[in-house]
């Protein structure tokens, strides 16, 4: 049990900074961008490729979160220049990234054009480089200690992994609580609010929503990027409902914790990406449920986080009309009380 809630902290960590790109999108633009279904697979692709190649691992998750941006922002052409409907723009934008990211793939082939997946099993990544430093340190002998104390058993290899991504992660959600309270930020989210309101304030929103969007596809394609490196692989297939697992974690992040500040929601993104991984993996090891139920699985988490607030807010809304009613009643018996008693003292027979 312990080993499994383990791995899926870890994954929804990685796939928070996605879920956070998704909320940019949906929430702050509000703008139905599928581009990410595509625009991971490249930040896995083009990271994979460049490794293979024997480019930096660093350097390889930079240039797939630069053409994650290219990706997002032509998105915001099609849409904004183009004319084309936004949520046609998004499929228009995933449906080309697939043979894209089967040429990017299929450079380190030189047999074929394209390649559908790269494996990275005897590769240099950035979890390889920092675990190796991480293990000279000897952290991990002490904290599988403690909790064998504790009678945890099939404890971790290592620690360092959701180390340095709980720190990427923060590094990540700082960077984007500070851009949208910038004046681009601000601007970015008051076109996503009311376009018409901030275009008749001479903001460019055309401008607003491309960067917007290319920002968004930036992260999506980092954490696909992080994700190829932590797999030890890269495929076609892997981006694949995407979107609805980004709105899964958006949806119960702001469920659970609530979206009073742009802080608080960032956060509630990021946990919202780690409860949907725990509830996940703990579902597929119920015996009857298998890998291959994991969509139907996402889809029914995605309906009780769609329904349960809305329960919830219905409740709370009657129990407030209860009290409202209450508290009438008692002020209307109040005043006829204190009405009896003025005629009392004018009318003492």
């Amino acid at each position: 049990m312990f080993s499994a809630v383990f791995g899926s902290v870890e994954q929804g960590i990685i796939y928070a900074i996605m879920a956070l790109g998704v909320y940019i999108s949906f929430r702050v633009l509000d703008f139905p961008d599928l581009t990410v279904d595509g625009s991971f697979v490249t930040g896995a692709g083009v990271a994979a490729t460049m490794i293979i190649l024997g480019y930096h691992p660093m350097l390889a998750t930079a240039v797939a979160v630069i053409i994650g941006f290219l990706a997002g922002c032509v998105t915001g052409l099609l849409h904004t220049k183009g004319k084309i409907n936004a949520l046609l723009a998004g499929i228009l934008m995933m449906i080309a990234l697939y043979s894209i990211n089967l040429r990017i793939m299929g450079l380190t082939s030189e047999n074929s054009i394209g390649r559908p997946n790269i494996p990275l099993l005897n590769a240099e990544t950035m979890f390889n480089q920092f675990q190796s430093f991480w293990g000279s340190l000897g952290i991990d002998t002490a904290i599988n200690n403690f909790f064998s104390m504790l009678g945890v058993q099939y404890l971790p290899a290592t620690w360092g992994t959701l180390f340095i991504m709980a720190i990427i992660v923060l590094v990540i959600k700082l960077i984007v609580d500070w851009f949208l309270r910038t004046e681009v930020g601000l601007a970015i989210r008051a076109t996503g609010d009311n376009k018409k309101m901030i275009r008749s304030l001479s903001a460019n929103t055309d401008t607003l929503i491309i960067v917007g969007l290319g920002f968004s596809n930036a992260l999506v394609a980092f954490s696909g990027a992080l994700i190829a490196q932590y797999a030890k692989f890269a495929d076609i297939g892997m981006g694949i409902g995407m979107i609805i697992i980004g709105l899964a974690s958006v949806i119960i992040g702001e469920a659970i914790f609530g979206t009073k500040t742009i802080v608080r929601t960032t956060f509630a993104v990021i946990a919202g990406a780690i409860i949907y991984r725990i509830v996940l993996g703990l579902a597929l090891r119920v015996d009857f449920l298998d890998t291959g139920d994991m969509k139907l699985i996402t889809a029914v988490i995605v309906i009780i986080a769609l329904i349960l607030p809305q329960y919830f807010e219905k409740k709370r809304e009657k129990t407030r009309k209860a009290k409202r009613h209450a508290e009438r009643l008692v002020e209307y018996q109040q005043s006829l009380t204190n009405g009896g008693a003025a005629v009392a003292k004018t009318h003492p027979d």
